[in-house]
C-alpha cells in the first residue's frame, strides 16, 4: 500500500500522534488527507481536508461520510486514557464508547468505500492490548477489545479487497501521556513507523523502539498461529 496519490482519513487528527500521521502522510504525496477531528481546524496544505464529527456520534459520522468522494486508507487513531483502577463504571464506558465503539462504528460506515478502492483499515492501539496497565485499566481493556475487533475484521475483509492492520504502539510523548514518567517516543517518529509497516504490508505494526522489542515475540506466540487457525473458519465473501 503506497501512500502516494492515496486518500486517507485519520480520525483524531487535531493533536498527537494524529496531527503527526496527517503530516507525514502529506509529505508521502497522499493525493488528500481528511483530518477527522470533534473540533473545526484549519491546515495550511490544501491537500488537508478537515472533517467534524465525533466517533461516538452515528449521525455525525455518516454526515462525514457524506464529505468523502474516495477513500483508500482509514485510520482509526482517536483514542482517550483515563487513569482509573476500575472502581467507576462509567469511566470504563467511557473508555469502550471512544476505543471500541469509536473504530467500530467509523469502519463500518467507511467501509464500502475501503470495499470499493480495495484500500487498507489501520486501529491504533497500544502495547496495553497485549497486557493490562492497570492504573489505566479501562484503557487497556478497551484497547484488547479493540485488538480483537481488529484481528476478527482481518479474516472478514480480505475476501472484499481490504487489508486490516493493528498499530501496537509503546508509550508516545503526547498529551495522553504526559503524567506517567516513562520513556517516550516523538508522535513524528511513531507516525513515520506506522507507515513505514503499512507500505511494508505488515498486518502488526511495531511502530517504535520499545514495541518493536516485542514484534518477533509476538508474531511466533500462540495468539497469533491462533488467530491464524481460526482464520480458515471464515468463508471468503468476495465483491
Amino acid at each position: 500500500m503506497e501512500i502516494a496519490g492515496k486518500a486517507m482519513l485519520v480520525t483524531g487528527a487535531n493533536r498527537g500522534l494524529g496531527r503527526a500521521v496527517v503530516a507525514e502522510a502529506l509529505r508521502r504525496g497522499a493525493r488528500r488527507v481528511y483530518a477527522g477531528t470533534r473540533r473545526p481546524l484549519s491546515h495550511p496544505d490544501a491537500r488537508a481536508l478537515p472533517i467534524t464529527f465525533e466517533v461516538t456520534d452515528a449521525a455525525e459520522i455518516q454526515a462525514a461520510v457524506e464529505q468523502v468522494d474516495s477513500l483508500d486508507i482509514l485510520v482509526n487513531n482517536a483514542g482517550l486514557a483515563l487513569v482509573d483502577e476500575l472502581a467507576d463504571r462509567a469511566t470504563l464506558e467511557r473508555h469502550l464508547a471512544v476505543n471500541f465503539f469509536g473504530p467500530y462504528g467509523v469502519t463500518q460506515a467507511f467501509l464500502p468505500l475501503l470495499v470499493r478502492s480495495r484500500g487498507a483499515l489501520v486501529n491504533v492501539l497500544s502495547v496495553a492490548a497485549l497486557a493490562p496497565l492497570p492504573v489505566i485499566a479501562g484503557y487497556s481493556i478497551s484497547k484488547a477489545a479493540a485488538l480483537s475487533l481488529t484481528q476478527s475484521l482481518r479474516p472478514l475483509l480480505a475476501g472484499r479487497g481490504v487489508s486490516v492492520h493493528a498499530v501496537l504502539a509503546g508509550p508516545i510523548d503526547t498529551d495522553m501521556t504526559r503524567d506517567f514518567n516513562v520513556p517516550k517516543t516523538s508522535p513524528e517518529s511513531v507516525a513515520r513507523g506506522i507507515l513505514d509497516g503499512l507500505e511494508r504490508g505488515d498486518e502488526d505494526i511495531f511502530p517504535d523502539p520499545m514495541s518493536e522489542s516485542l514484534a518477533e515475540g509476538w508474531r511466533q506466540g500462540p495468539a497469533k498461529y491462533l488467530e491464524r487457525r481460526y482464520a480458515a473458519f471464515v468463508q471468503p465473501v468476495t465483491t
